[in-house]
């Protein structure tokens, strides 16, 4: 009897001691199964944050008009009057918006070019602006239709933009387009400039009033603010 007491016993212990093990078994796989669980979680966030890309805003023109670039450049007398020199300040804003965005670039050029020194430059911006003249220009686009942005820029010339600016809009279509500005001024900041060109557009043109704006001794040291503004617009 006590062997057979000792055996219904130990048969008992066999049988508590596997239960005791499928138990931690069944815990360790649930424990498992919600590390599991919180990873995929993370991962469905890591996601989400990746994919917010900006969002598709169609191809992209940089389109501007730079003095430098429409100088004639001989027979400057430095001493006498301030001259310009190749690269002009708005030709490299428009180099970073370009490099930032995947824009192409289109420089805006008259074909009669401007004096290099200053007064000489500003006597004749004065007289268009009173003239109403739109220079002729050299170039015109063929495909601005394939644009939907575009991103003008221009320095500040008698408190408005350059007369080539409306030479440029009178050529090409800009209806249902998206318009950016960037400017590069003196003392005068952007004065009426945004005021005129936006006037100038079809109604159905959407000019954005984020416009970007630097003083010109400043420029060469505007590389991080002009990302800035671009990530702003969400490019």
């Amino acid at each position: 009897m006590k062997r057979i007491h000792c055996i219904s016993l130990l048969v008992i212990l066999i049988l508590l001691f596997s239960a005791c093990g499928n138990t931690e078994r069944v815990q360790t796989g649930t424990t498992n199964q919600s590390n599991s669980s919180s990873v995929t979680e993370q991962g469905e966030m890591t996601t989400e944050n990746n994919a917010s890309e900006p969002t598709e805003q169609g191809k992209i023109l940089i389109a501007y008009f730079s003095w430098a670039e429409n100088a004639v450049q001989d027979n400057i007398d430095a001493m006498t009057s301030p001259s310009v020199s190749v690269p002009g300040n708005v030709a490299q804003l428009a180099s970073w918006i370009s490099g930032e965005t995947g824009g192409d670039l289109f420089s805006i050029q008259v074909t009669d070019p401007y004096p290099a020194d200053w007064d000489g430059c500003l006597n004749r911006a004065n007289k268009e602006k009173a003239d109403g003249t739109h220079p002729a220009l050299s170039e015109k686009l063929d495909n601005i239709e394939e644009y939907d942005t575009i991103i003008l820029g221009y320095p500040n010339w008698w408190y408005s933009c350059p007369m080539a600016i409306y030479s440029f809009l009178d050529e090409h279509d800009f209806s249902g387009k998206q318009v950016y500005l960037f400017c590069s001024h003196g003392t005068g900041g952007l004065a009426s400039s945004v005021k005129d060109i936006t006037s100038a557009l079809p109604d159905n043109t959407t000019v954005s009033d984020n416009v970007f704006h630097v003083y010109q001794g400043d420029t060469s040291s505007a590389k991080d603010d002009v990302l800035n503004w671009l990530k702003e617009l969400n490019y």
